[in-house]
């Protein structure tokens, strides 16, 4: 009885998503975003349209997280806000379970502070452009989104301007999952972050064909591999039994020059409690690791620099190098290849020296990995750095990855669609 019930608000929650957007007689394929990197912070961000009047909002872009949400305590006015109303079909979508004032509430958070508090649950009307794929195309509306209003002080230590956070996770109420429901697309959606901190990389949500410039359909060569989901949810605050909402994927060994890093291969899985295993985010700034896979890993890279000069140390980093020496290539400085083995030896996502070195100054560069510290709930957390002019397409239907490594081999960059309209 209770299953049925909750998949007749499921129904009737889709219903009135299907019935106002069939107003217009157009249907997207695709949605694009761009997605720029902000140089003070390292953080990602982007901008959509939302209220009555339409309103930009500059929004953290968090691939983990269960909703978006933005700050209503400052200059947040919209003839089209709609309160989500305690037992309607938008808070047993949410899988709200708080109350008050007749109006269902969830818990939005920092994800870089992990500083959280209540918000209310409600709908409004946002925008934003389509895609062919190739171009933008016209901009199209979702009239009843589901998103939270948090508080100002959440965005401490968020980018300047940023008043909430664009959440990619898996749940019925992420982004994709809405737009999906919205525009009756498959669940899919890709990220492509830029290097350049003067270029926009780029979000779609939707199927392919992701087209860079020159004219580099990337979604027809992809690695796949599968999406893990954490029965334990990772987020700074949940209801117990709730899972995670994040990706995680399956990393089995790490190779340095091919050669196996020797580390705790059971810190690779996750347990019983959710602790461990491989995730991805694009609020790290750089790779995670837990401090034995760490000390390990740096040990292995370091010998495989051979007679390159290693300096002192920069935070955060814990290994670096002379540049001087160190030659160029087509994916970045010449510096070992390191491999994430997957679900099989042939799977293989690898980095090059564009994604696993940092300049931190003319002639000082640094491997972009971090420690994670003993016991950390996740043994290694993929950051922004390691992703940039990667796509990565995310199939939440099928819980599926679709991976790219470095776009550079294909002499094109996450800096190169076309954001010009036709």
């Amino acid at each position: 009885m209770v299953l049925s019930s909750n998949f007749l608000l499921l129904c009737s929650l889709l219903f009135f998503i299907s019935s106002t957007i069939a107003q217009t007689s157009f249907r997207p394929k695709a949605l694009v975003l761009p997605v720029s990197k902000d140089t003070a912070t390292l953080q990602y961000v982007t901008h959509i349209n939302q209220r009555t009047p339409l309103v930009p909002v500059k929004l953290l872009v968090d691939l983990g997280g269960n909703f978006l949400w933005v700050d209503c305590e400052k200059d947040f006015v919209s003839s089209s806000y709609k309160p989500a109303r305690c037992g309607s079909a938008q808070c047993s979508l949410a899988s709200s379970k708080a109350c008050g004032g007749n109006i269902c509430g969830l818990g939005p958070d920092n994800p870089v502070t992990y500083v959280g508090t209540h918000g209310d649950l409600g709908q409004d009307i946002l925008s934003l452009q389509s895609t062919n794929g190739f171009n933008p195309g016209r901009v199209v509306s979702a009239p009843s989104l589901i998103f939270v209003c948090g508080a100002t002080f959440l965005l401490e230590g968020l980018a300047n301007g940023v008043t909430g956070v664009a959440v990619l996770g898996s749940s019925k109420i992420g982004l994709p999952s809405q737009f999906a429901a919205t525009f009756s697309f498959d669940r899919k959606f890709a990220v492509c972050l830029s290097s350049s901190s003067t270029s926009n990389g780029v979000i779609f949500f939707g199927d392919g064909p992701y087209v860079l410039l020159p004219n580099v359909d990337v979604s027809k060569s992809l690695t796949y591999t599968p999406l893990f989901i954490n029965p334990v949810s990772t987020a700074s605050g949940y209801f117990l039994g709730d899972p995670s909402v994040e990706y995680f994927i399956g990393v089995t060994t790490i190779k340095v020059n091919g050669k196996a890093v020797p580390l705790n291969s059971t810190l690779l899985t996750i347990d019983s409690v959710g602790f461990g295993g491989t995730k991805i985010s694009t609020v790290n700034p750089y790779t995670v690791m837990e401090t034995s896979i760490y000390n390990a890993f740096i040990s292995a890279f370091v010998k495989e620099m051979g007679n390159f000069t290693r300096v002192t140390p920069v935070a955060p980093f814990g290994a670096c190098f002379s540049s001087k020496g160190i030659g160029s290539t087509r994916v970045g400085p010449a510096v070992p290849q390191i491999d994430l083995v997957l679900q099989s030896k042939s799977v293989i996502w690898s980095i090059y020296g564009a994604n696993s070195m940092v300049q931190v100054s003319k002639d000082v560069v640094c491997l972009g990995f971090v420690d994670g510290g003993v016991n950390p709930r996740t043994s290694i957390v993929i950051g922004g750095h390691q992703l940039e002019d990667n796509l990565l397409q995310f199939d939440i239907a099928t819980s599926r990855l679709g991976f790219s490594s470095s776009l550079l081999f294909r002499q094109t960059t996450c800096s190169n669609f076309n954001f010009t309209s036709n």
